[in-house]
């Protein structure tokens, strides 16, 4: 069983910055992809960011020059650092783990590849 523990949302005021973390429990095998979700009240889910078992990245448009996914294999934790963050980032952050194999570029932000998720953090961006 693989328990995904997000933390490091928070509020922050527009142009500010955050850094999620991941931590990935029992997820001894890499699997392929580990990526970043979010949903706002009222909005469908969204991928952000994705990072596949070779290092390949994959964003957003809304995020692509702001946000930078990146992962620590040794410690199993996935890392988002949000930059010039806006208010329509604010939602609730998740992250998810894929088992098989996600294809890559656009595809990898579709949250039906993905078998593990976490709770969800919380950013908060005021203007």
């Amino acid at each position: 069983q693989v328990l995904l523990v997000e933390s490091g949302g928070g509020s922050v005021q527009a142009g500010g910055s955050l850094r999620l973390s991941c931590a990935a429990i029992g997820y001894a095998y890499r699997g392929d992809s580990m990526a970043w979700f979010r949903q706002a009240p009222g909005k469908e889910r969204e991928g952000v960011a994705a990072i596949d078992s070779n290092g390949i990245t994959t964003y957003a448009d809304s995020v692509k020059g702001r946000f930078t996914v990146s992962e620590d294999s040794a410690k199993n934790t996935l890392y988002l650092q949000m930059n010039s963050l806006k208010p329509e980032d604010t939602a609730m952050y998740y992250c998810a783990a894929a088992f098989l194999r996600v294809p890559s570029g656009l595809p990898a932000l579709r949250g039906a590849y993905y078998n593990y998720w976490g709770q969800g953090t919380q950013v908060t961006v005021s203007s």
